[in-house]
């Protein structure tokens, strides 16, 4: 059995014996389904001629920006035809099995969801571009509702309730953390006895602080991810290997030692 199968094995024990499992996703989860990151080698924020260009202070106060925005976000571009891949799904079968509390993503791409998660039990720390919310009054509205404006060649639409300045409900650089989510997500984190990490390397805080958190509490700890991450060192497990192939054979193999 090589190294990589006796992990797979290892991880798939540990979700058989544990009752509370979070699983924490970054971009190397999505980038299997066809959407770019933003930090990789190849991600939009470096590919930018003026990073700043991208940061929430600067959507506060350049309507060039604020068109820009939109257009990458609102008009459904950025997801394009994307479609949740095997280890999305897999980790929709670990809710529907009564192992998973909840997802922590770091990703805005709704895809958890669309695999068959509770939209409950997901917990967006970046926020999502299914949504758009007013800055002034903090109403919310479905990406769907907001699209036809734009359609009809609305560049950068206003709250239709105070008509406020509007964006695309996710965070921003320079944007601060939603308190609610950060906070459920602490908590979760605190509870939880296998914190499974798929697809993030862990360097982008505050968000990368919940494996930390359910370490440090007594949880046993997994990561899935390609490149190489500060916790590798203390992880129970630690595959580098893609998401969809290793989550698939660990959950054939949860559902054989569960039968």
């Amino acid at each position: 059995m090589s190294n990589v199968d006796e992990q797979i094995e290892k991880l798939a024990d540990l979700i058989v014996n544990s009752n509370n499992v979070i699983v924490f996703t970054g971009a190397g989860i999505s980038t299997e389904s066809g959407l770019r990151d933003f930090r990789g080698p190849n991600g939009i924020w470096t590919k930018s001629e003026d990073p700043t260009a991208m940061t929430f202070q600067k959507f506060l106060v350049d309507p060039e920006v604020r068109k820009r925005h939109w257009a990458r976000y609102g008009s459904g571009e950025f997801q394009g035809n994307v479609q949740p891949n095997r280890a999305h799904h897999a980790i929709a079968e670990l809710e529907k099995m009564g192992k998973l509390n909840c997802v922590i993503t770091q990703n805005i791409d709704g895809l958890h969801q669309r695999a068959g998660n509770n939209p409950n039990n997901v917990i967006e720390l970046h926020g999502t571009v299914t949504k758009a919310k007013c800055l002034e009054c903090d109403k919310s509205y479905p990406i769907e509702e907001v699209r036809p404006r734009l359609e009809a060649g609305e560049e950068s639409p206003n709250c239709p309730a105070c008509g406020g300045l509007m964006k695309v409900a996710t965070i921003s650089f320079g944007q601060a953390m939603p308190v609610e989510e950060t906070e459920e997500a602490q908590q979760r984190s605190t509870r939880c006895d296998l914190c499974i990490v798929i697809g993030s390397t862990l360097l982008v805080y505050p968000a990368a602080h919940m494996p930390e958190i359910a370490l440090n509490t007594g949880a046993k700890l997994a990561i899935i991810n390609m490149g190489d991450t500060p916790l590798d060192d203390v992880a129970h497990v630690r595959i580098s290997e893609k998401a969809g192939d290793v989550m698939e054979k660990v959950m054939q193999l949860v559902k054989q030692k569960m039968a």
